[in-house]
C-alpha cells in the first residue's frame, strides 16, 4: 500500500449504495471489495487483509454497531480503521458509533470531496500506526538481542565446591536489568561472591551492569595483569586481601573518571569465601547488608564498608572479616526484595524476610523459593517495579 491508495471494504445491505460507494473509491485509485451484511463483512476482515471499512449502520442480520463491536473486541481487528456510513439526520446514530470506537464517519448522500477527505485522513492514520507497530518490534527484537547478550554475563553454572550449597534467583522488572550477581574461582582457590544493583533500570542499567561486572571479575584475577603467573603465588592471605580491595577501587576509580558525566553508579557486595575454613572477606559499597543464617535467625548483618562504587574517584573502602560456621547461610539481595510493593504501596521490608527466613529450612535453594514465595504473596497483583536478585550460600555441616 502506498500513502494515498488502500484496501478499502465496502459493508452495505444495499445494492444501490454498495454499487455507487464502490466506483467512487474505484476512482480514487483504491482496491475495493464490498460485503452485504456484517457477519459476510466479519468474515472477509478474519481472511483478508484491508486498511478501511466504510460500514454501514443500518443492516439485517448484524447491524454495524455489531459489527464495530467485534471489531474492537478482537486484538487483531481492532486496528483496522472504520468509518461509519450514516445520514446527516442520524446524529445520535453517529455519536453512538464514535463512542463504540468507530474513526470517522461519512454522510448520506456521499459527496465525493468528503469521501476523499475521509479516506485521505483514515490511510494517513493507518499508515503511522503501522509504522509504530514495526518500530516497536523492532525494538522488541533489539531488546531481545539484549537480553540474550546480558545473560551470558550471569555465570552459565553456579559453582558447587564440595561442602557448600550455593543457589541464586534473578527475576529482571524490564527486558533487560542493571541487578547482577557473580559466582567464581579466584585464582588463590577462594570463591569470589558478588551481588550488585547498578542506579536505574532498563537499558542504560543493563549496559552499565556489564561494564561493573567485567571490571570486577577481571580486576579480581592477578592473572588479567600478569598472564605469567601462576595460581600457587597467589596463595597468601594477605594477597587474596588486597585482590578485593583492588577490584573494587579500580572498579570505583575508571567509573567515576571514565564515565563520572553519566553519573552512574553501584551498590555492590563483594565477598571472597575460604571454602576451606568458612572465612569470608567482604567490600559491601552502599549495598543491602547481606545476612549470615543460623538456625533460621539473623546472626549477623554485613553492612556497608564504603560507599556505592563509582560515586567518585579514590572513595574509601574498608575490608572486612567474618566467618561461615557449618549450617549458616550467606543471604546476599538486592533493594527489589525489600522494597517489592504491593497495591497499597507497602514495601517487604526486612521485618517480613526475616519471618520468611526463620520458617524456612534445608537448602539454600529452598530459602530461595520460600522466599520468593513469600514476594509474590505480599506483591499479589502489584507490578514488578525494580529487578530482584539472590544469592544463597550455605555451608553444609
Amino acid at each position: 500500500m502506498d500513502e494515498q491508495t488502500g484496501r478499502i471494504l465496502v459493508v452495505d445491505d444495499n445494492e444501490m449504495n454498495r454499487d455507487m460507494l464502490s466506483r467512487r473509491v474505484k476512482r480514487q485509485g483504491h482496491t475495493v471489495s464490498t460485503a452485504e451484511d456484517g457477519v459476510q463483512a466479519l468474515e472477509m476482515l478474519r481472511q483478508e487483509q484491508f486498511d478501511v471499512v466504510l460500514l454501514d449502520v443500518m443492516m439485517p442480520n448484524m447491524d454495524g454497531y455489531e459489527v464495530l463491536a467485534h471489531l474492537k473486541a478482537d486484538a487483531e481487528l481492532r486496528h483496522v480503521r472504520v468509518i461509519m456510513i450514516s445520514a446527516l439526520t442520524e446524529i445520535d446514530s453517529i455519536v453512538k458509533c464514535l463512542e463504540l470506537g468507530a474513526d470517522d464517519y461519512l454522510p448520506k448522500p456521499f459527496n465525493p470531496v468528503i469521501l476523499k477527505a475521509r479516506l485521505k485522513s483514515s490511510l494517513a492514520a493507518k499508515i503511522l500506526h503501522d509504522r509504530e507497530q514495526m518500530f516497536a518490534q523492532s525494538m522488541e527484537r533489539e531488546l531481545d538481542i539484549g537480553r540474550q547478550i546480558q545473560a551470558g554475563f550471569f555465570p552459565e553454572k553456579i559453582p558447587q565446591p564440595e561442602g557448600w550449597d550455593i543457589q541464586a534467583r534473578f527475576k529482571a522488572a524490564r527486558q533487560v536489568a542493571g541487578d547482577f550477581y557473580d559466582v567464581f574461582p579466584m585464582p588463590d582457590g577462594r570463591l569470589g561472591l558478588v551481588v550488585a544493583d547498578v542506579c536505574d533500570k532498563g537499558v542504560g542499567a543493563a549496559l552499565f551492569m556489564a561494564l561493573f561486572r567485567s571490571l570486577l571479575r577481571a580486576s579480581a584475577d592477578e592473572r588479567y595483569f600478569h598472564p605469567k603467573i601462576e595460581a600457587t603465588e597467589l596463595g597468601s592471605e594477605e594477597g587474596g586481601r588486597s585482590t578485593l580491595l583492588r577490584a573494587i577501587e579500580l572498579t570505583n576509580n575508571y567509573i567515576a573518571q571514565i564515565h563520572g558525566s553519566a553519573n552512574m553508579f553501584a551498590t555492590v557486595f563483594f565477598g571472597v569465601l575460604d571454602l576451606t575454613t568458612g572465612g569470608l572477606d567482604y567490600i559491601n559499597g552502599g549495598h543491602e547488608a547481606p545476612l549470615i543464617i543460623a538456625d533460621g535467625a539473623a546472626k549477623e548483618r554485613l553492612e556497608p564498608s564504603g560507599p556505592a562504587v563509582g560515586l567518585m574517584p579514590d572513595m574509601r573502602f574498608e575490608i572486612r572479616s567474618t566467618k561461615l560456621d557449618p549450617g549458616d547461610i550467606l543471604l546476599g539481595f538486592t533493594d527489589g526484595v525489600s522494597e517489592a510493593m504491593n497495591l497499597n504501596a507497602e514495601q517487604f521490608g526486612i521485618d517480613r524476610l526475616m519471618a520468611v527466613v526463620a520458617a524456612a529450612d534445608g537448602t539454600a535453594g529452598a530459602l530461595l523459593d520460600r522466599i520468593e514465595k513469600g514476594l509474590a504473596a505480599h506483591v499479589g497483583a502489584a507490578e514488578q517495579w525494580d529487578d530482584i536478585t539472590m544469592l544463597a550460600v550455605k555451608h553444609l555441616v
